[in-house]
């Protein structure tokens, strides 16, 4: 039997709305509409939320882990499922799970775990690297670091196209057709781990690289001889970058200055990690961010909820630009219409969370999971 609620007392967030004294409706697993809360039809259940900001669920389109569990480290359904459980309870309905660079075993076998896992929360597997940049390598070991050839994107993705959503890769070392190769199969390009000129930037975005991963992170820097990765995506038209809002990866002041270069374009990502003492990534928590054994930053400690509160906070953001940062604009990105929004129809992912940022209440697919 169909369950119809209606929410009543909050401040609902959808895209560019923002609606106070009207109910959220949602009928079973989808949204039904919005409408003034004296205009909710008897066949609804009312819910007050007395107070909570309403929202589509958060979008993370970079994350490895959280708390103890590290994907990469342990390849299992099981890991799968408890990273999803613990992100719905932190207000997260849909992120792309992240691997960084590893063996191409490594990957062939996380990419075998998760279409047998079949998640629901995850859309997609979002693979950064090995075709990276050693010199911007960051945390990511140097002897695994590859260039890309047909042969071996096809050795790993022939088949998989529809588990793999997402890649970052560093343009000027691979070459154009690698990156024509991706497209053709529908997975999101990405530039990253790059030491890119402006000119070879603007090149692949002018080439179908879409987006930038973790701006100013692990790239070439913004000098007033070339401005490097960060100019080229300020000034392109389309492409889109992600950023990570905890203060340490990025100064809230170059958030600030990216916000205003780059508008809608500039999104939100955590790129946290969980605790790890086995395999190639050994992340150590050191207050709020992850660190390897010898002090290189590797992954970040913070929740989506939190990326916004930072960014209003911290950073200046009215709350419904940043929730857009962290909803709407990666919905956008993947090409999503069914989430990341409150329009009749679309999946009933919701968050519900207080004034001080703190989760009230989460529906997946139209279930209270928090």
């Amino acid at each position: 039997m169909k369950s119809k609620t209606a929410y009543i007392n909050g401040i609902i967030y959808t895209e560019y709305q923002r609606y106070e004294q009207h109910a959220l409706l949602i009928d079973d697993d989808k949204v039904a509409g919005i409408v003034p809360q004296d205009a909710v039809p008897e066949s609804y259940v009312t819910v007050d939320v007395e107070g909570a900001n309403i929202c589509p669920g958060l979008i993370d389109l970079q994350i490895y882990g959280t708390g103890q569990d590290l994907f990469s480290a342990d390849l299992t359904k099981d890991s799968i499922a408890r990273i999803e459980q613990q992100l719905l309870q932190q207000g997260c309905t849909a992120f792309n799970l992240t691997l960084a660079t590893n063996t191409l075993d490594v990957f062939r076998e996380a990419i075998t775990v998760y279409k047998e896992a079949a998640p629901k929360v995850s859309m997609g597997l979002h693979l950064e690297g090995p075709f990276l940049n050693p010199i911007k390598r960051g945390a990511h070991p140097a002897e695994l670091i590859k260039k890309a050839s047909i042969g071996l994107l096809s050795d790993v993705l022939e088949g998989n196209e529809e588990w793999v959503t997402m890649m970052t890769i560093a343009p000027e070392v691979n070459d154009q057709e690698c990156i024509d190769y991706l497209i053709e199969r529908g997975i999101l390009v990405s530039a990253g781990h790059s030491a890119a000129t402006y000119k070879e930037a603007t090149l692949a975005f002018d080439h179908g690289v879409r987006t930038v991963t973790h701006l100013w992170n692990a790239m070439s820097p913004l000098h007033h001889r070339d401005v490097g990765l960060p100019g080229a995506a300020f000034n392109h038209d389309e492409v889109c970058a992600s950023i990570i809002a905890d203060g340490v990866h990025v100064d809230f002041e170059a958030i600030r200055i990216s916000k205003e270069m780059m508008g809608e374009r500039l999104f939100l990502i955590t790129d946290a990690v969980g605790a790890c003492e086995k395999g190639i990534y050994k992340h150590v928590l050191n207050g709020d961010h992850f660190v390897l054994p010898d002090g290189t930053l590797s992954g970040s400690a913070m929740t989506m909820l939190g990326s916004v509160r930072n960014c209003v906070q911290k950073v200046g953001i009215p709350l419904d630009e940043a929730l857009r940062m962290a909803i709407l604009y990666p919905a956008r990105l993947m090409d999503r219409h069914d989430i990341g929004n409150l329009n009749s129809g679309s999946i009933a992912n919701v968050l519900f969370f207080d004034n001080e940022y703190q989760v009230k209440r989460v529906l997946f697919q139209g279930e209270q999971v928090v």
